[in-house]
């Protein structure tokens, strides 16, 4: 059995392939979410669920995924890591048949109190399905990417699939306006859901063309859910893993309400919303692969740092004012950038802590409890905008605020009793940041440019 560090030039050319295949795999696995993940509450929101059950569907997606991928991390044990994904992609794939049957059912005003409820469980269940692989693919991607050039990669394959997500999602909403203008929202829906399944589709026909190496586990690897738990306070991966689960039950209390702030508060159009949601992920596009040469230069734990900071302002600015143009410009900028540099260096700190053979259960442990948060998270924010009544200001701004100091709590109470345990170089004061500004960003973003370009080459590349 070949062992998944051999550095032999063979082993070298199969992971060279392997990485550009799994950037073509997350350009379709991106076409499925801006055709179908992104539209779930906007869905829901046209079916007529309710405020809280939207929220809801946050709270289930929180719990049930890291709930799966616990049970799934033992799959390792017993399967190669390719087959267990083929296997997960293709039944998630197969999940969004009952969504186009239910906007099928309230087109023809069948069963229409219950759909609801039928998209919630059908929504539990995908989300079941497309968690089952997720740690044997976090296991099998830490094996095909160097620790050295981790961070720019990842942050390459984000701009690129990033790049992709946001087209898509933004014709996507163009098209969903044309056909509720008609009268025809539903259809609209429909195609929509049935472009995401056509789409998962083809990350499994990508999937079956890509290299696996193959991971000895030594023995005595695995540890319990309950052993990581009980351990958690002693040692750093453990703390961040407890930092990163209440700050995600913070994030949970606002965050699910955003798209029925945007939709029925605001009443924006579907365009309008997909723009405004979507600029975030824009901006972040601009910045993700400085973010990835500052990680990999001067540490995930410093990203981590500065980002964190300032995520917790996000939810107060956006109720500051319901300018569209605000609404981009002002939090979205700042979420764009924070999000990107958060999400990068935390699943990228995880690979820094935790040796290969128990990344699959790290993973799924840490999901676990960052599940957990999200789950506790969005169901206080579900109870809130049920039964808070205010008239000296609207119970989704009050909501947004209590989330805000939420997450500032949790930031400067944490951050701290984090350290970085790669060698990495020191931040020196205002040099640093001088050299980031005026060395790193334009040959960055020129970099990102012709990145951008290179999509095609991804996609006709055999």
């Amino acid at each position: 059995m070949v062992k998944a560090n051999d550095d032999s030039p063979r082993k070298k050319e199969l992971k060279h392939h392997a990485r550009r295949y799994s950037i073509k795999e997350g350009i379709f696995a991106a076409a499925k979410n801006s055709f179908g993940d992104y539209y779930i509450s906007p869905f829901a929101i046209a079916i007529n669920t309710s405020n809280s059950l939207i929220a809801m569907l946050s709270s289930i997606s929180g719990l049930l995924g890291p709930l799966t991928q616990m049970f799934s991390s033992r799959l390792i044990e017993k399967y190669p890591r390719k087959k267990i994904m083929l296997k997960s992609v293709f039944f998630e794939s197969l999940m969004w048949l009952p969504l186009i049957i239910i906007a099928l059912l309230f087109y023809l005003n069948i069963l229409t109190s219950i759909l609801p409820l039928l998209l919630l469980l059908s929504f539990a269940l995908y989300v079941i399905l497309a968690n089952i692989g997720s740690p044997a693919w976090f296991s099998w991607m830490g094996d095909i990417v160097d620790e050295e050039y981790r961070g720019r990669w990842f942050s390459k394959r984000n701009l690129i699939t990033g790049f992709v997500s946001i087209t898509l999602a933004l014709i996507a909403s163009f098209f969903l306006n044309y056909f509720k203008k008609n009268n025809l929202t539903m259809f609209g829906f429909m195609i929509l859901f049935f472009l995401a399944l056509m789409a998962r589709r083809m990350s499994w026909r990508i999937f079956k063309k890509q290299y696996e190496p193959r991971i000895k586990l030594k023995k005595g690897y695995y540890f319990s859910f309950w052993d990581f738990v009980i351990n958690a306070p002693k040692n750093n991966f453990g703390k961040f893993t407890i930092f990163r689960a209440i700050f995600a039950f913070a994030c949970s209390i606002s965050a699910p309400l955003l798209v029925v702030y945007l939709l029925r508060n605001l009443n924006f159009d579907y365009t309008t919303y997909m723009i405004i949601t979507l600029s975030g992920t824009a901006f972040s596009l601009l910045i993700l692969e400085l973010w990835g040469k500052f990680a990999d230069k001067y540490g995930n734990y410093k990203v981590l740092g500065i980002t964190s900071i300032l995520i917790p302002i996000i939810p107060i600015l956006w109720i500051l004012s319901p300018s569209p143009i605000y609404l981009i410009l002002i939090p979205s900028i700042i979420g764009g950038i924070s999000w990107a540099g958060f999400s990068l260096s935390a699943g990228n700190f995880i690979y820094d802590n935790v040796t290969p053979e128990r990344r699959g259960l790290a993973i799924s442990y840490y999901n676990m409890l960052n599940g957990i948060g999200v789950f506790f998270g969005a169901g206080l924010g579900a109870l809130l905008i049920k039964f808070i009544s205010t008239s000296f200001i609207e119970p989704i701004f009050l909501i947004f605020i209590i989330g805000s100091i939420a997450r500032m709590i949790v930031v400067f109470w944490w951050i701290p009793k984090i350290k970085e345990i790669r060698k990495t170089k020191k931040i020196k004061g205002s040099k640093t940041f001088r050299h980031i500004i005026f060395k790193e960003i334009k040959p960055t973003i020129l970099e990102e440019a012709h990145q951008i370009k290179s999509i095609k080459e991804y996609l006709t590349t055999k």
